[in-house]
């Protein structure tokens, strides 16, 4: 229990000094030099996309650099696979975790209930269509995935409802990337409100099915 819990607490230390460490204007400046090589520059996204979960960064931000780079016909099928295997490694952690009493989440109350609500949430919607809501929601993509493993939600369900869900979120990303001519922090823009709006509402209709039908139960 006390070696699962000093993992945690190094892996937490090591993403908060490595965000702070780690420049995403020196990071795009670095990949801006190299986007004129396909190769060499699919080596370096490869390596952003797994060292990505280290940083926090969002991987939309990530996206935006394939965009710049590919355009948007090569660019949203690499960056959903790219949202696929940044990933990989959170869900790894997540299910090492697991959401037992070896989890030092549920050491303390709010985190035992937050295990127990996501366990039911799962099991009422399914993984792939819970998963694919989660991904929809403006949510912080890492915390899903981390919630989705501890709870137990297989990896080909969370692979496939990883690549529909980040789809609009991807091409988003993508064409603005594409839309850039030079590669710099600076150029990537907040979010439309209108498309975090749109995609909460969506990911409200695909969970309205199943929590209804919960509730209903739940009543009888």
């Amino acid at each position: 229990m006390h070696r699962r819990a000093a993992v945690g607490v190094a892996l937490v230390a090591t993403v908060v000094v490595a965000s702070l460490a780690v420049s995403p204007s020196a990071t795009f400046s670095a990949l801006d030099a190299l986007a004129d090589d396909p190769v060499v520059f699919g080596v370096a996204l490869v390596a952003c996309y797994l060292l990505r979960p280290l940083v926090a960064w969002p991987t939309t931000l990530v996206a935006v650099v394939v965009g710049y780079g590919y355009g948007v016909a090569v660019g949203i099928p690499v960056a959903l696979a790219g949202a696929v295997l940044t990933s990989i490694p959170v869900f790894a952690a997540g299910r090492y975790f697991g959401d037992g009493e070896d989890n030092p989440l549920s050491w303390l109350a709010p985190g035992e209930r937050f295990l127990a609500a996501a366990g039911e949430y799962f099991e009422t919607t399914g993984d792939f269509r819970g998963v694919t809501a989660a991904r929809l929601a403006p949510l912080p993509a890492d915390a899903v995935t981390a919630t989705a493993a501890m709870t137990g939600v297989s990896l080909p369900a969370f692979c496939a409802a990883t690549v529909v869900g980040e789809l609009p979120w991807t091409i988003a990303a993508i064409l603005v990337g594409s839309s850039l001519s030079t590669l710099s922090a600076e150029g990537v823009g907040a979010v439309d409100p209108r498309l975090v709006v749109g995609l909460g509402i969506a990911a409200a209709i695909l969970l309205a099915g199943p929590l209804y039908r919960r509730v209903a139960v739940g009543s009888d």
